[in-house]
């Protein structure tokens, strides 16, 4: 059972350059996350999420926590729940193992709340964005993490000790 969180980061802590991730991601960045989506059985995304990112096909469930209606997702579970109740609702319904993307916002709130397992960060040389993460709190907050870089993107994976 484990719940991850994902997310690229610009080396300055951006998530978002004019409203997506598009120019914040690389190339490396991308191939694993599209990997990683294939291997668990529900990914949560949040609104804003929803709205500004490409999520119309995802190999599994796909559910946004929303207080809106996102026509062009017409297959996702549109649940307005608090992210620490969908979470608890998604491992009921889907499974234990989950995937939350999503922006700085809403991965902070699930970590702050000892919610997520494990982060699976990535931080890119893009810079001058928005939707900060301030990826250096949650890095030394870690239990464990190991690194690698792959081109110019450096991969963490973090652990988290959580209580549940």
């Amino acid at each position: 059972m484990s719940v991850v969180a994902t997310i690229v980061v610009g080396s300055d802590g951006s998530t978002t350059i004019a409203g997506s991730s598009a120019q914040v991601t690389s190339h490396a960045d991308r191939a694993i996350f599209l990997n990683r989506r294939r291997h668990v059985d529900c990914i949560i995304i949040g609104g804003n999420t929803a709205r500004n990112e490409p999520y119309s096909k995802t190999p599994v469930p796909l559910v946004v926590i929303s207080r809106k209606a996102h026509p062009q997702l017409p297959a996702a579970h549109i649940w307005n729940l608090d992210p620490q109740q969908a979470l608890s609702r998604a491992q009921k319904e889907f499974g234990n193992n989950i995937l939350i993307e999503g922006g700085a916002a809403f991965i902070s709130n699930l970590i702050d709340h000892n919610a997520i397992d494990i982060l699976e960060l990535s931080i890119t040389p893009a810079t001058g964005g928005s939707d900060i993460f301030d990826f250096k709190k949650y890095l030394a907050l870690a239990t464990g993490k190991t690194e690698k870089r792959i081109d110019q993107t450096t991969f963490y994976t973090v652990r988290f000790t959580t209580q549940k």
